[in-house]
């Protein structure tokens, strides 16, 4: 009696278990074929800079990052605050954003620059506001106070302009801010790491169920 009850007892402990590892293995293997890699940010945004009537053109190297696809391809690869937020190509107008939660304030950090309302900070320079020059701010057609905590949204348009210019030459200032953003977030990029990320490879299964 006691034998046979000792069988029983083995047999629900082992059918348990089984169950248990069935169920498991389930698990796993329904996260192993479903797995997806998390989507890589990429998007853009336009904007301008006009000190005392002149439009900043951002000439030199120094404003520019650029990716190759060998740093693309590197395991585990750590993004610098540059490839945050960044332009590219030498074409002036436009942000690539690169990373979740990015501001404007660090992407003009990235740049060299710092502008806040008293004042607008570049590499060479140092101009504050006075009685003369001011720093507005329009940010997709709206005036606002403040742009550096702000977080750059896909095809923001922003103009930044310091010196004493009238409404009329502000609006004919926002009126030269590129529109292109939504053209580059259709557009393949091979210089972002962003672009093509394919299908997750049979490591990247198997690092993902547990």
């Amino acid at each position: 009696m006691k034998s046979k009850l000792q069988n029983i007892v083995k047999s629900v402990w082992f059918l348990a278990a089984a169950g248990f590892a069935l169920g498991v293995l389930v698990i796993l293997g329904i996260r192993f074929v479903s797995y997806q890699p998390e989507e890589a940010v990429h998007y853009h945004a336009n904007f301008a800079v006009y000190v005392s009537g002149q439009r900043e053109e951002f000439k030199g190297p120094s404003y520019y990052e650029e990716t190759s696809a060998s740093e693309c391809n590197t395991e585990e690869r750590e993004e610098s605050p540059l490839e945050r937020a960044h332009m590219h190509d030498n074409i002036n107008d436009v942000v690539h954003v690169e990373d979740h939660l990015v501001t404007w304030g660090h992407f003009f950090q990235n740049l060299g620059w710092a502008v806040d309302a008293k004042h607008v900070k570049t590499p060479n320079q140092v101009m504050i506001v006075n009685d003369q020059n001011k720093v507005v701010f329009i940010l997709n057609g709206k005036r606002i106070d403040e742009v550096n905590n702000l977080i750059i949204n896909s095809e923001d348009k922003l103009l930044i302009s310091y010196g004493n210019a009238s409404d009329q030459d502000l609006n004919k200032y926002y009126q030269t801010v590129a529109s292109t953003a939504g053209h580059y977030n259709v557009t393949p990029d091979p210089a972002s790491c962003g672009a093509g990320a394919g299908e997750p490879s049979l490591r990247d299964r198997l690092n993902n169920l547990f």
